[in-house]
């Protein structure tokens, strides 16, 4: 199969779909593999490395689309991009469709096959979103600690302990993969740490690991008490595929000391805050209410090396049954089925469908 690499043109994303590596792997199995110049850069792998691998380098994005069956990307394709796709294109990469119904409604134009890694599951679980959950979830707090300083417009409170002092308190909401990555590294700098989690077993399962922090029940009136003085909120819900759902209201956010920080890794959901846009690397941070709002939709792009190296490490053996198999791969892989949003303009995830008021359609009828 001809494979499509493209250069991310998201802002500040550094990270790229395949390492030389894994380009080597798909040739050795028989694959053709073109590279967009420069994709790799970011991430610190050159063209150089590339051609090496086997690959061949090509200017025009476009081309890559036209010339490929399989495209593999990180992020979703930027409205500039929308028109390089096409009903001979399986597209795989981050879509999160839940958050924006413009890219929903120009992929189902386009009638791409849409492979959302976000969605993939492999023993109820989301074996291509957790690896760049870890990362975010891990950012979430070391962003949170840098904002809070008093020149980045901050409360001035330092997370971690000194004496005669009190550290910064953290509230994170949701105890999956971002959360529990979130807690260890918030725990990990000395604040005092309060979790909130629906599951009252995941708590359980936490509080056995993380001893020092304190756990609660979510509710929004529980969430509201704990909010009048913290210093740093972490949003890290999930619902696979759907909106996050709105754990913090504006009322709540004005609850919140002056110069405190919200870090929402949901927002590429929506977000669970009320007051939650998203923001760029460049300009990663706003003030709602006296409150600084972190909210970059794609935080693992800071730290593309390392995103990069995880992330191809989880979706390489699923691009080489792709590859092998085609649309088969889907017919024989239940949880590599459950990634695919859209088919031939026929929205195949219910939850995004939902939150657009769009017509749902089961993925056996039209494959």
């Amino acid at each position: 199969m001809k494979i499509g690499v493209l250069k991310e043109i998201k802002n500040n994303e550094n990270r790229v779909a395949l390492t030389p590596k894994s380009v080597k792997l798909l040739k050795k199995a028989g694959n053709s593999v073109f590279v967009q110049k420069n994709a790799g850069l970011g991430s610190g792998f050159t063209d150089k490395e590339y051609r090496k691998a086997g690959a061949k380098i090509v200017k025009n994005a476009k081309k890559i689309c036209k010339k490929c069956r399989l495209i593999v990307k990180i992020k979703e394709p930027m409205p500039k991009e929308y028109s390089y796709f096409n009903k001979e294109n399986i597209l795989f990469t981050y879509f999160h469709f839940a958050s924006s119904k413009k890219l929903t409604l120009a992929m189902k134009k386009s009638k791409t096959t849409c492979i959302a890694y976000e969605t993939v599951e492999k023993n109820g679980k989301l074996p291509l979103l957790k690896p760049m959950s870890e990362v975010a979830g891990k950012m979430s707090a070391i962003m949170g600690a840098y904002y809070l300083a008093k020149p980045y417009g901050g409360r001035g409170t330092l997370m971690s302990p000194v004496k005669n002092s009190v550290n910064a308190k953290t509230v994170i909401l949701g105890g999956g993969i971002v959360g529990t990555a979130a807690l260890e590294n918030s725990l990990g700098l000395g604040a005092n740490v309060v979790l909130f989690e629906v599951n009252s077993k995941r708590i359980k399962q936490l509080k056995k690991k993380f001893p020092k922090a304190k756990y609660k029940k979510s509710s929004k009136k529980a969430i509201e008490k704990e909010l009048k003085n913290t210093d740093l909120l972490i949003g890290a819900v999930l619902v696979p595929g759907a909106k996050a759902p709105k754990l913090v209201s504006k009322k709540m956010v004005k609850l919140m000391p002056k110069n405190s920080v919200i870090v929402d890794v949901a927002v590429d959901q929506g977000g669970s805050v009320e007051t939650i846009k998203p923001t760029t690397h460049a300009k990663p941070v706003y003030e709602k209410f006296g409150v600084k709002h972190y909210a970059v939709a794609n935080m693992p792009g800071a730290y593309p090396r390392t995103s990069t190296i995880a992330l191809t490490n989880a979706t390489v053996p699923y691009i080489l049954k792709l590859a092998k198999n085609d649309l088969n791969a889907v017919k024989k892989d239940k949880g590599l089925a459950s990634g695919v949003n859209m088919h031939k303009s026929f929205i195949t995830n219910e939850s995004v469908a939902k939150a657009f008021g769009l017509k749902y359609t089961d993925l056996k009828k039209v494959l």
